[in-house]
């Protein structure tokens, strides 16, 4: 497949340090794309940041948190200083805490709703001007929201992260109202079972051996598979939305 189109864009990936937001940013710079990485671990940012330049690429690493605005402010005045009018924004940066609602874990709850939900507008809010005016300049703006198969499909103990995820799936759709009449694409992709760190920040030992044994029997995805389809969703013609995206592993669709 070919993503020259890619080629000098600039783009922001929030949970650039892991995940489909590490795959989405080496997979984006590889094909040309400036890249700005925000997420809170600065070692795991730099590191990359190294590696994607020894590669030929661009990237800054940028440590910054969702979860605080004067944060993203502050990343988002370093990205323009260093790069300018960004055109791509990635929201990839989310934790996945299921336990079961009886047990009342309102700190859980918290930090998914700020990270998921809250974190999301922040960089929304951040960079929606941006984008705005790349568009209205001829050039193609994208707002690509990570979301999950679990805003439609329930799963036990999953209830608050499935929350979440489909709330964001909900702005996802409501921004296109407001964004696509001023030609900014927003794409929402759901993936199912996908291989991350997300399931390492389990801390109920039931549900985490639920969790590997449905990547024993259904094969998940991996980070790099996300990260292909945002390049590919990206990279089309700049008149074309693919609006939604469901991406699941063959044995779970």
């Amino acid at each position: 497949m070919s993503y020259d189109t890619l080629a000098g864009r600039t783009a922001v990936v929030t949970g650039a340090a892991s995940g489909m937001g590490e795959a989405t940013a080496r997979l984006l710079a590889s094909h040309g794309v400036r890249v700005a990485l925000l997420a809170r671990r600065t070692e795991r940012l730099t590191g990359l940041a190294a590696k994607i330049e020894a590669a030929g690429g661009q990237a800054l690493a940028v440590a910054a948190d969702v979860t605080d605005q004067a944060s993203v402010d502050a990343a988002a005045a370093r990205v323009r200083a260093a790069y300018g009018e960004v055109d791509l924004v990635v929201n990839a940066a989310g934790v996945m805490l299921p336990n079961p609602i009886s047990d009342g874990r309102a700190d859980e709850w918290r930090r998914m709703l700020d990270t998921n939900v809250a974190g999301a507008l922040r960089v929304i809010r951040a960079w929606t001007p941006d984008l705005i005016a790349a568009a209205q300049a001829g050039r193609t703006a994208d707002l690509v929201n990570i979301s999950s198969i679990g805003a439609h499909i329930a799963f036990p103990n999953y209830a608050v992260y499935g929350a979440t995820k489909a709330a964001l799936t909900y702005l996802s759709q409501s921004l296109r109202t407001e964004l696509g009449p001023r030609d900014v694409r927003v794409t929402n992709i759901e993936p199912g079972l996908t291989d991350t760190e997300l399931g390492g920040h389990i801390d109920n030992v039931e549900l985490a051996g639920l969790l590997d044994g449905m990547f024993e029997a259904l094969t998940g995805l991996t980070a790099d598979d996300i990260a292909d389809l945002i390049a590919y969703t990206t990279s089309r013609a700049r008149h074309v939305n693919l609006r939604q995206a469901i991406v699941l592993p063959t044995r779970q669709a």
